[in-house]
């Protein structure tokens, strides 16, 4: 038989009761590499005489191309996100009133997070931050979203940069530090079907050891999650299946 494309990959958390399957999404490359260690016996010749295999590894690695925070949370890190998410303004134009207060009130003001910093609309300079009374070339920042600058700054456009809520859309989850031997475990289900030809096959124990993020200009964002996969409680590893898909 023969397979062709990247398949679908599915994990499902079975450290906790009820988990939901996470779809990894989009998959680019799956690979699932078996390595064994072998002991070789020697006597006058070149060539062993006997072979003896030992420990097994088995890793998996998977190229996906859709961000899932359900996946990176609960395959991952181990926890549950919560609906909501944080979003950054960037470049938000603002210009320093004529006359006091010198106050700009950021948009999203109400659901304000954490200042990221303005700069100068017509420079790029940024701003210095201060507790308060800010002289030119300086800013204070106070709850709400509200950036008070110099009078010797008056007129002058901004472009302000912060963080903020967004309650009707998105995840998001905290990352804390957990105990050593905190450890996620997951089974997963891959499969891919070509021609009528299925190969499908489920691992029953894995947890997620690598993650990785990275971008770049001009170019989708693929993560990449690497897992070692490890026997259950009856010894079980791994079913493999191969036929006709019909």
């Amino acid at each position: 038989m023969f397979s062709f494309g990247s398949g679908v990959l599915i994990g499902t958390r079975n450290d906790i009761p009820n988990a939901t399957p996470v779809n990894f999404g989009l998959v680019q490359e799956v690979t699932i590499d078996e390595s064994a260690t072998v002991k070789e016996l020697y006597g006058q010749f070149q060539r062993p005489v006997a072979i003896a295999r030992g420990t097994i590894k088995t890793t998996g690695k998977a190229k996906v191309a859709r961000i899932s925070g359900l996946a990176f949370a609960s395959l991952y890190y181990g926890v549950t996100p919560v609906a909501g998410q944080v979003m950054t303004a960037f470049g938000e134009a603002a210009t320093v009133p004529a006359s006091t207060p010198y106050t700009v009130t950021v948009a999203n003001g109400a659901s304000f997070v954490n200042d990221q910093g303005p700069i100068y609309a017509l420079t790029g300079l940024p701003l210095i931050r201060v507790a308060s009374a800010p002289a030119v070339g300086q800013y204070s920042v106070g709850a709400g979203g509200v950036y008070t600058f110099a009078s010797a700054d008056s007129g002058k456009p901004l472009l302000l940069n912060y963080t903020y809520t967004l309650t009707g859309t998105g995840q998001r989850f905290t990352v804390t530090n957990q105990l050593l031997g905190t450890t996620p475990t997951f089974g997963i289900q891959f499969t891919t079907v070509f021609q009528g030809q299925s190969v499908n096959v489920n691992y029953v124990n894995c947890t997620a050891s690598k993650l990785s993020f990275g971008t770049k200009l001009e170019d989708f964002t693929m993560p990449e999650f690497d897992f070692s996969i490890f026997a259950d409680a009856a010894g079980n590893v791994a079913t493999w299946s191969f036929g006709d898909a019909a």
